[in-house]
């Protein structure tokens, strides 16, 4: 049966790489390209959820999606950035990183899950971070950024739970894709360790590979872009 996936955040450097990635594959019928920067049909900002209701119903006219992912992130946005203390924390700042990093890519699972098959194989996928991880936070910091994406990560797997009782063989994970040279991480590349900053091709291929190998026992889980769990 053909099958279709979708990008959301088709705009960002990540993003644009995943949607490239997969049109020249040739694997899907279509490939879905969202962003809050494309105009019409392709629109989509995670802080409208009429937007994600709309692009879904986009989708749904065409073959069943097999393959969601949720590139998305914000960490700054040019005036404000991660906090490094506590006297640094803002609740319209902290209420923001939220909506983007966590609230939107569950929203986007609301409207595109039931989409997805509810028989074989189908991945939906959201970009998140280590230091999301609560066990591997040895730093402190990034209050709101951490806070989000370790919200983010307790969404999927409860998101994946639910989902399993639907289709045995889904997979819903979050996935860590390493430091990408974009616009998200460029202002922190400084301390990057020689090697370890990938351009967005490199680490979009990488984690499609990732999401290759995935098998259901994996489904609720987050990898980093070899392939090794990072545990909650």
């Amino acid at each position: 049966m053909s099958s279709s996936a979708v990008i959301i955040g088709a705009s960002g450097g990540i993003g644009h790489a995943f949607e490239t990635a997969l049109i020249e594959e040739g694997v899907f019928e279509t490939v879905h390209g969202f962003a809050r920067s494309r105009p019409g049909a392709q629109h989509v900002d995670l802080l409208d959820e009429a937007s994600i209701a709309g692009a879904a119903a986009h989708v749904a006219k065409g073959p069943p999606p097999t393959l969601v992912i949720v590139a998305t992130g914000l960490l700054h946005d040019g005036n404000r950035g991660p906090e490094k203390a506590l006297r640094d924390l803002d609740p319209a700042w902290l209420a923001r990183v939220h909506a983007v990093n966590a609230i939107g890519p569950v929203l986007v699972a609301k409207h595109f899950l039931p989409l997805m098959p509810r028989t074989g194989r189908a991945v939906f996928a959201a970009l998140s971070a280590r230091v999301g991880s609560i066990s591997d936070n040895r730093l402190g910091g990034w209050h709101g950024y951490r806070a989000s994406k370790a919200a983010l990560n307790m969404l999927i797997r409860n998101l994946a739970i639910e989902e399993r009782r639907r289709n045995d063989r889904s997979i819903v994970v979050a996935l860590h894709p390493g430091t990408v040279d974009t616009a998200l991480s460029r202002p922190f590349q400084g301390n990057v360790a020689a090697g370890k900053l990938f351009d967005a091709e490199r680490a979009a291929l990488q984690l499609l590979d990732v999401i290759e190998g995935l098998k259901p026992h994996d489904s609720g889980k987050l990898f980093d872009f070899e392939g090794i769990e990072i545990p909650f």
